[in-house]
């Protein structure tokens, strides 16, 4: 299939048409193309019939696609024959390190963060056997999802015809540079790279972060020295690994929304803000702030004696009375089996208050019951109930926030595998605001079956949808019915659920 023969507007496997052609290099054309079946924007790779990797680059297409970590880009589709030769993937949008560097270095926690996102990305591709090898600014996005994506695993080292021998130690050098111009704005290289000047120089070697920029923490020059400065390691061992650098930058700060744990007990428990992340380990333990209680002395009043020794009187007999009712009371009870049942203690153990316990959900699903196609991004639903803030699900995009008036709403479903009472579910949204959100609950999966039992306006970040009435079902629905702008485009984004009850229904 030449270059030549493919043009906008060809369709591959009946379902991809290509749209805009991105770049071109050496036999190999990227596309902006459109999945007619899934109505979403995805990015394609043909080539020229003179390329001449596209074995290889499709079987490491095809490795890539087993990936399931959420910050690699996704492989969707991979086929070689003698006319019809594509890489199908995701279509990322958002800011290139070189983009976010065009103001100048970041902020050294900011760099930091993004850097450890990519680099336990990698770990996890590493343990697939697949690597990068050619780590470059453009590689690393900040998405209009506000997530890390790291572009191009092992397909881009396929497309260049790229091999080592030390692929561990290749890819910790190539985060150790995407480091280096994070805290700097230079590329630690010979010639400038995505448009960063090349790294000042001392003594014919690479001046360190700290020497380049003022305010870079002494533990970031080190990890950055450690990573790709040979010549400035001072006797330091190499990090030698993805695994390794995000070991040394386990410890800071995410560029990203994390949810706060919900907590069972009341609001007066102190808890680090969204914004403070989750840096808890120098400020110990929360800690109950209980009420003061205040002892308050009435002042004291001419014939208060008297007054005093009556009040005495009067409670003397008040508790006599009460022994006496006590005592008929327990009396009557030995004296009579069958009226034990009628004992007052779970009355008043009924009245302290219920304990709720998180729900573990069996299944997510993106839930499009208008559309044509019925779901939404399914792929990712499960990414919402796996614990880990970093992970996420979102709609696909739309022209406007009434999601382009093609539907009502869209959203997310959650099976609880059987009928419970809901107490409260604690949703994490993206930090755009503008959203519209309801919170349906019922024992079916039809939308008509599902009662709208709480939502919120302008929802942006952690929200918890309290029910006005009680409210039971086994299933629980996340329904955005407007949703908020990011970068010209309308989606929704749920990082994380999490469901509470006091029991089953």
């Amino acid at each position: 299939m030449s270059t030549s023969a493919v043009e906008p507007g060809t369709r591959l496997a009946s379902r991809f048409r290509l749209e805009d052609r991105v770049s071109e290099s050496e036999g190999a054309t990227y596309w902006k193309a459109i999945d007619e079946i899934l109505a979403r924007p995805v990015g394609v790779l043909t080539f020229s019939p003179e390329f001449p990797r596209v074995y290889e680059v499709v079987t490491a297409a095809r490795a890539a696609s087993r990936l399931t970590d959420p910050r690699l880009t996704q492989v969707f589709d991979a086929a070689e024959d003698d006319g019809r030769s594509y890489v199908v993937s995701e279509w990322v949008t958002g800011d290139t390190l070189a983009d976010l560097l065009s103001g100048g270095p970041l902020e050294p926690e900011r760099a930091a963060g993004l850097v450890a996102e990519a680099a336990e990305a990698l770990t996890h591709a590493h343990e697939a056997g697949l690597y990068h090898l050619c780590l470059r600014p453009e590689h690393l996005v900040w998405t209009t999802g506000n997530t890390v994506k790291v572009l191009g695993v092992a397909v881009d080292a396929a497309l260049s015809g790229l091999t080592t021998d030390q692929p561990a130690l290749d890819d910790a050098e190539g985060l150790g540079r995407l480091l280096y111009a994070g805290l700097t704005g230079h590329w630690p290289g010979d010639e400038e790279e995505g448009g960063l000047p090349a790294a000042p120089m001392n003594d014919g070697h690479f001046c360190t972060p700290r020497q380049v920029t003022a305010g870079v923490p002494s533990y970031l020059d080190t990890v950055t020295v450690r990573a790709c400065l040979p010549e400035s390691r001072r006797g330091q061992g190499a990090l030698a690994s993805p695994a390794e650098i995000a070991e040394s930058l386990s410890g800071v700060a995410r560029p990203m929304p994390i949810p706060m744990p919900y907590a069972s007990s009341p609001p007066s428990v102190t808890t680090a803000s969204r914004s403070e992340g989750p840096d808890t380990g120098q400020h110990g333990p929360a800690t109950m702030q209980r009420p003061q209680v205040v002892h308050r002395t009435m002042p004291s009043r001419g014939g208060s004696g008297v007054l005093g020794r009556v009040l005495m009187t009067v409670v003397v007999l008040l508790v006599i009375v009460a022994v006496g009712v006590g005592a008929w009371t327990i009396g009557r009870s030995l004296g009579s089996p069958g009226s034990r049942e009628a004992d007052p203690t779970p009355t008043s153990r009924s009245s302290e208050p219920t304990q709720v316990q998180a729900v573990k959900p069996e299944k997510a699903t993106g839930f499009d019951p208008l559309g044509s196609d019925k779901e939404e991004k399914p792929e990712l639903a499960a990414l919402t109930i796996d614990g880990k803030p970093s992970t996420f699900w979102k709609t696909d995009n739309y022209n406007s926030a009434e999601l382009g008036n093609l539907k009502d709403g869209v959203g997310l479903l959650l099976d609880l595998g059987k009928s419970r009472q809901i107490s409260d579910v604690v949703a994490t949204l993206a930090d755009a605001s503008g959203a519209e959100v309801e919170l349906k609950v019922g024992d079916s999966p039809d939308l008509s079956s599902l009662k709208t039992v709480a939502r919120e306006e302008g929802a942006s970040g952690k929200v918890t949808f309290k029910p006005d009435q009680a409210a039971s079902g086994q299933y629980v629905l996340i329904w955005f019915t407007r949703l908020p702008a990011d970068a010209g485009k309308f989606h929704g984004t749920i990082y994380e659920v999490v469901v509470h009850s006091p029991g089953s229904a």
